[in-house]
């Protein structure tokens, strides 16, 4: 990875540690995000460290996913989000200011900066050239506090690009190809560095699309360099002094090469129900009953202003909904001002505020057995609110031009120039930002009913024995650990009420069996806890006492998450041993404290069937002593490093 963009951004910020592939580092940490879904554990996180004010050089907090009001829930964790800012010192963005990717975009990150977030897509920001990494609460939190991050040295992805994109064509379309070419898991263990002269025609909103759903390919972040373009977009957002120039040397050494000619992409599609599940929209005459337009993948001033070309002078499908988000309340601001808003309305679409809405379930479910459109980044079975609706996943273009035709199709079609001309300056406005200040530093948060502590794991014990609550495919999703709809999403704060509905995208008594066993193990296959980095999806399962995941292979994140919140995960050293264990089994696993400490191999005994099968955790030594501690809060209070 010499030479890499990345490396030089690590090497940049190295506090501890070698700079080598495979190996735990700390890294100075510049700023922070979080979102009201994942923040209130943050900030409760947060209060029992007992800190003063963050060490980051910004944090914000969003208000951006539950932003639905039906009862007092979701406004008291705004009221303590708010009041956690104005505590530590934080920026604070209201309901109805935007999507955090797409703000941070527009605001505050930089070229050449560290960024992590309690949400998954925070990645993001690499298309301007931030290391900008998705992480669980809990590491936030401690980020905040101390001011760096552990992260496992990961190897760097070129994704070589030539060519030029077509005007009916987005970001979104490269994604795709590059998911389509290496699957929801090709990513994992990689940084995906973007190069080549086809870097040069791509947007930054183009490139932050991509670096977007980098996360569905597994991989730690994406990032491109920080070019003339970089200078462009952050002169029009009146931020040219964050401008740094950053590129990888000519002799740059990458671990992995994977090239793709820009002039070659067409518009493409994901298929129900995974964001790898890849088609030519073309191929696919398939009846529309919605289409959804926005999120942090599709929500920029270039994409809206496409849609707006495509819908001018024509109407909505009347067999079609069509709703659109747009991704901050600056970019509603330019399209009220421009025309493009009335465009909207005239073509019978339906604004939503600046928000993550459809997106992650809030609000919007297709009608049963619909097919929707979303220029989303996940489909995932049920996420939409509709568990038997077809989701499938298109970029601006494609979902504007099938709204007015009621079936799929291609903007190819259309005899429509979709070059755009974006403004000279975006102008900015302040008005849904609170921003810290020092005589509110200290003052008391305020928390309503609805939250409630975050469980507290225990060290870890020498033997263990349980039962095999649960046995799971590949590709598990945090979705399904902790599902999230909007009937769920005002319960991000309760993890009593919210384990109640674990795992129901696929057995329908897992709480029961968890109550009945008084906790257990799960079993896993491959990437199991794929998806969002919500921390919900290791506390959910803390709570109901789960003591360990055996598992052919984990997610990145999903496996930080169990490993802080003080839950083994344990990898089968023979894959093929998944199937000599069932669900109800007991399994006891002993001397495990030894074993872990020291890395090795250790057996787990199926006792009813008197089969044993070699385990493995795999961690680095802080990552090994979070365990034994119990999680790392416990382990934070009494390791810090000097920043």
């Amino acid at each position: 990875m010499k030479g890499t963009l990345v490396y030089k951004i690590l090497k940049d910020h190295l506090i501890e540690g070698d700079l080598e592939i495979g190996k735990e580092i700390a890294i100075k940490l510049n700023q922070t995000l979080t979102q009201d879904s994942t923040g209130t554990m943050v900030y409760l996180q947060l209060e029992a460290m007992g800190i003063d004010k963050i060490k980051t050089d910004l944090s914000v907090a969003y208000i951006d996913h539950n932003t639905i009001q039906a009862g007092f829930e979701n406004a008291d964790d705004h009221e303590f989000i708010r009041t956690s800012a104005r505590k530590y010192g934080l920026v604070f963005s209201k309901p109805g200011g935007g999507i955090c990717h797409q703000v941070q975009l527009e605001r505050f990150a930089k070229p050449g900066a560290t960024l992590i977030g309690s949400d998954s897509h925070t990645p993001t920001a690499g298309g301007l050239g931030a290391l900008a990494i998705g992480a669980g609460g809990l590491d936030v939190a401690v980020g905040m506090a101390n001011g760096y991050y552990y992260i496992t040295v990961p190897k760097v992805y070129n994704v070589k690009l030539t060519g030029k994109l077509s005007d009916k064509c987005n970001g979104k379309d490269v994604i795709l190809t590059v998911l389509k070419e290496l699957s929801v898991k090709g990513g994992v263990g990689y940084i995906m560095e973007y190069t080549g002269p086809g870097v040069d025609s791509l947007s930054v909103t183009d490139r932050a699309t991509i670096c977007n759903m980098g996360a569905e390919l597994g991989a730690t972040t994406s990032i491109f360099p920080s070019d003339e373009r970089t200078l462009d977009f952050l002169t029009k957002q009146n931020r040219p002094e964050d401008y740094t120039p950053l590129s990888p040397d000519a002799d740059a050494e990458y671990e992995n090469t994977l090239e793709i000619n820009l002039n070659d992409i067409i518009p493409m599609t994901a298929k129900p129900h995974s964001p790898d599940n890849i088609a030519n929209v073309k191929d696919e005459k398939i009846k529309v009953d919605q289409v959804a337009i926005g999120s942090c993948t599709n929500s920029s001033y270039a994409d809206m202003m496409k849609v707006a070309k495509i819908l001018e002078g024509k109407k909505v499908d009347p067999s079609v909904s069509l709703v659109i988000a747009p991704g901050s309340s600056n970019i509603l601001r330019l399209l009220s001002e421009n025309g493009a808003l009335a465009t909207f309305i005239q073509a019978g679409a339906r604004i939503l505020e600046s928000a993550c809405g459809p997106c992650i379930g809030m609000g919007q479910a297709p009608k049963s057995k619909g097919v929707s459109l979303r220029t989303f980044n996940r489909n995932f079975k049920g996420r939409s609110g509709t568990m038997d609706a077809d989701i499938y996943l298109v970029s601006p273009e494609t979902a504007a031009a099938s709204a007015i035709t009621g079936f799929l199709t291609d903007p190819s079609e259309l005899n429509i120039d979709l070059t755009i001309t974006e403004p000279e300056n975006y102008g900015k406005s302040d008005n849904y930002f609170i921003f810290p200040v020092e005589e509110d530093l200290g003052k008391p948060v305020v928390m309503g009913p609805n939250i409630k502590p975050f469980p507290k794991a225990i060290p870890l014990t020498d033997s263990i024995e349980k039962n095999v609550i649960l046995k799971t495919g590949d590709n598990i999703t945090t979705d399904d650990i902790c599902p999230s709809n909007a009937k769920l999403l005002p319960f991000r704060s309760n993890i009593p009420y919210l384990s109640q509905f674990s795992f129901k995208t696929i057995v329908d008594d897992f709480y029961d069996r968890a109550i009945k066993n008084d906790g257990g193990i799960i079993v896993g296959g491959d990437n199991y806890g794929q998806g969002s980095s919500r921390e919900h999806a290791a506390l959910v399962p803390l709570f109901l006492g789960v003591k360990a995941v055996i598992a052919k292979s984990f997610a990145r994140i999903h496996r930080s998450n169990l490993i802080n919140s003080g839950i083994l995960p344990l990898i089968f050293v023979n894959k093929d041993d998944y199937d000599k264990i069932d669900e109800n089994d007991t399994l006891e696993l002993s001397n495990v404290i030894n074993s872990v400490k020291n890395g090795k191999e250790f057996t787990v005994k199926v006792v009813n069937k008197n089969t044993e099968i070699p385990v493995l955790f795999k961690g680095s030594p802080r990552e090994t002593e979070v365990v034994l501690n119990g999680g790392f809060l416990n382990y934070a209070k009494n390791n810090k490093l000097e920043v």
